[in-house]
């Protein structure tokens, strides 16, 4: 395939617009064949580009071939562009994508700037290193590419972690010198509680519902429609508003709130107090 790129015949401005009319206007596959071949060159080129990033340069290709189709599936001949400044484009960036896809089982660049981040923080940190002539800090240096590209300093440092090293399993081990060494898997922490503590925090949580049902009790009625609309309820209602509803100023709803607030307060604790204690399982 290399060999046939390279041995197709270059075509000048007349052939090109004449080939991209009959393909557009007749859909003429030979002169779409014809218009293809000639710049499997500007595909091998582009492809080269991306060599580094570990995948075979014959899917690079490939993947190029098809951005390429798809340049002259879209182009227009009526335009003053040459094919091949227009292909440049679609072909870049089927490659981009193949790379993006295939590079990494984690996806990244999902959008525009993590994608020009992806593509060019390698030859932002070479430049600038090569240009201050002295090692720069990290945190200096992501800074710098930061603002070049439009992205977070967080968005450059988790990138460059990403591009230092491949893809590891974590099923590997630590160490393929001992036998029964744990594998990546087992160090991982879980931030999740434990069980013990789920139940606990689930018991606790049901017998504080508990006192305060029993501590709602000792409050008259005008005391628990505040306490409800300031307290118990997710959009708590203003003084000025349940004055209104109750007929009273916002001042003395504030003063009944207070009142009420503070006899749950005392409920609340006789009621812990007088709670038995909870029973608690032998290790």
């Amino acid at each position: 395939m290399l060999r046939a790129a390279m041995n197709a015949p270059f075509l000048d401005r007349e052939e090109e617009h004449r080939l991209a009319v009959r393909w557009r206007t007749r859909r003429d596959e030979a002169a779409l064949h014809r218009l293809a071949s000639a710049h499997m060159r500007l595909v091998i080129s582009v492809a080269t580009r991306f060599r580094f990033y570990g995948l075979p340069i014959a899917d690079l290709i490939q993947e190029g071939h098809v951005g390429l189709l798809e340049a002259a599936m879209r182009f227009d001949p009526d335009r003053d562009v040459r094919f091949s400044t227009y292909a440049t484009w679609w072909i870049r960036a089927a490659i981009q994508d193949h790379v993006l896809r295939n590079w990494s089982i984690v996806r990244g660049g999902t959008s525009s700037a993590q994608k020009a981040l992806f593509f060019n923080l390698r030859r932002l940190r070479s430049h600038l290193t090569r240009r201050s002539g002295s090692s720069i800090p990290a945190s200096e240096l992501h800074r710098q590419i930061a603002l070049r590209v439009g992205v977070s300093e967080a968005d450059v440092a988790v990138m460059d972690c990403r591009l230092a090293g491949p893809d590891v399993s974590l099923d590997m081990p630590f160490s393929n010198d001992e036998e029964d060494s744990p594998n990546r898997l087992d160090a991982l922490v879980d931030n999740a509680p434990l069980p013990d503590e789920v139940v606990g925090e689930a018991l606790d949580r049901a017998r504080r519902r508990r006192n305060l049902r029993r501590a709602l009790h000792v409050l008259n009625p005008r005391e628990l429609v505040i306490i409800q609309a300031r307290q118990l309820s997710e959009e708590v209602t203003t003084l000025e508003t349940l004055g209104g509803v109750l007929g009273i100023s916002k001042e003395r709803v504030r003063q009944i709130e207070q009142r009420a607030l503070k006899k749950l307060r005392v409920a609340l604790t006789e009621g812990e107090a007088a709670a038995p204690a909870p029973v608690r399982a032998r290790a």
